[in-house]
């Protein structure tokens, strides 16, 4: 019987992508940069790359954030500060939210019949501003934030962690619920929990990393539940 339910948040609970486009596009306003359809998806693919190469271990938090920019203005030739960038983009991140269809409800449904736990690789002050604005860190246990624990997911350590505060933990007794084969499913896995892969646009999975359930909508979760 599952006790404990461990939540992604960037595009498992809140829309990142949505929020992502907003804040990017009044950055490059701000500096004076043009905004075309084409620089804001590169950046989306730059940063996506970086925070993969985070994962990976090969660079640090610091330089993710500073490196997608650097990258993007290089690759479009914009003479402009990817440091200066990056403050005023984070400043933008904090603000606002966008929810993923159905996560409000399913939040509100599982309160109270679970233990709810949230697990996000992002920077604690973006998300903290998130959640302030979200009005969602009521439902859980606990937060975990990497930047806070000192390592990201995938790692063992930060899934460890997390299990050393929750209450008489049992991994039988946990799942985790995530978009990310590389970082959610691939470290809930390793760590002895059972995983499901929140894929609603429909990816191939091209990996080796084989999530216990798959689901397309998160009202979803309610059947992988009765499975278990």
């Amino acid at each position: 019987m599952i006790k404990n339910i461990l939540f992604d948040l960037d595009d498992t609970i809140l829309d990142f992508k949505k929020a992502e486009r907003v804040a990017l596009t009044k950055t490059l306003k701000t500096m004076g940069i043009p905004v075309n359809e084409n620089i804001l998806t590169r950046y989306s693919e730059i940063n996506i790359s970086q925070w993969k190469r985070l994962e990976l271990g090969e660079i640090s938090r610091g330089e993710v954030k500073v490196n997608r920019y650097r990258l993007l203005f290089e690759e479009f030739g914009i003479n402009a500060s990817p440091h200066k960038a990056t403050e005023i983009y984070e400043d933008n991140l904090c603000f606002g939210h966008f929810f993923i269809d159905y996560a409000e409800e399913l939040l509100d449904k599982l309160y109270g019949k679970y233990n709810l736990y949230l697990v996000s690789n992002g920077a604690k002050r973006v998300q903290d501003g998130r959640l302030k604005s979200a009005g969602i860190s009521h439902y859980f246990e606990n937060i975990f934030i990497s930047e806070v624990v000192g390592t990201e997911k995938p790692n063992k350590a930060f899934f460890d962690f997390c299990f050393s505060k929750i209450k008489d933990f049992n991994p039988s007794e946990t799942i985790i619920v995530g978009d990310s084969l590389s970082s959610d499913i691939k470290g809930g896995a390793q760590s002895g929990i059972k995983t499901v892969w929140f894929n609603p646009h429909n990816q191939e999975n091209a990996t080796d990393i084989v999530p216990d359930y798959e689901i397309k909508k998160l009202e979803q979760v309610f059947g992988v539940l009765t499975k278990l």
